[in-house]
């Protein structure tokens, strides 16, 4: 199963986000596809916060627009959401220690921990930070083919 990082959710709701156009078409066929796709929990609640976070857009979303979004893609039928389980927590320790993680960083191995506990093989991001845990193969949609 395929997941989507924060970041390709951010662009694909985002009209002023540099990559809209791809990332909107990129989200729009996996949720119209019967094949599974998934968004961490973690993830949808750091889009919420990115997207309504005034210092980082002109005009941010407003809370009931970045709702609405998420409940919007929660309607895919094909979409799973993922959370963490008992077994998540180590996976977490193992990635925090493998790869050195401290502080803010923390916040993509717990994506990480989530998707590896519950079979995702692929994470699609713009964020190169996850090459970071080597046991999560990742994906970038919006680079130019």
């Amino acid at each position: 199963m395929i997941a989507v990082d924060t970041n390709i959710l951010v662009h694909a709701h985002r009209k002023d986000a540099s990559l809209h156009t791809r990332a909107y078409m990129i989200i729009q066929q996996l949720a119209e596809d019967p094949t599974p796709w998934a968004v961490c929990y973690h993830s949808l609640i750091e889009f919420y916060g990115v997207v309504t976070h005034a210092r980082l857009w002109q005009r941010p979303s407003t809370p009931a627009e970045a709702w609405d979004q998420i409940s919007a893609w929660r309607e895919s039928p094909s979409l799973r959401v993922l959370f963490d389980s008992l077994h998540t927590l180590p996976v977490l320790e193992d990635l925090t220690q493998k790869g050195a993680i401290t502080a803010a960083m923390v916040h993509d191995a717990r994506i990480a921990a989530c998707c590896l506990d519950n079979g995702v093989h692929q994470l699609w991001s713009c964020d190169r930070d996850f090459s970071r845990f080597p046991g999560l193969k990742t994906f970038n949609p919006l680079l130019s083919n």
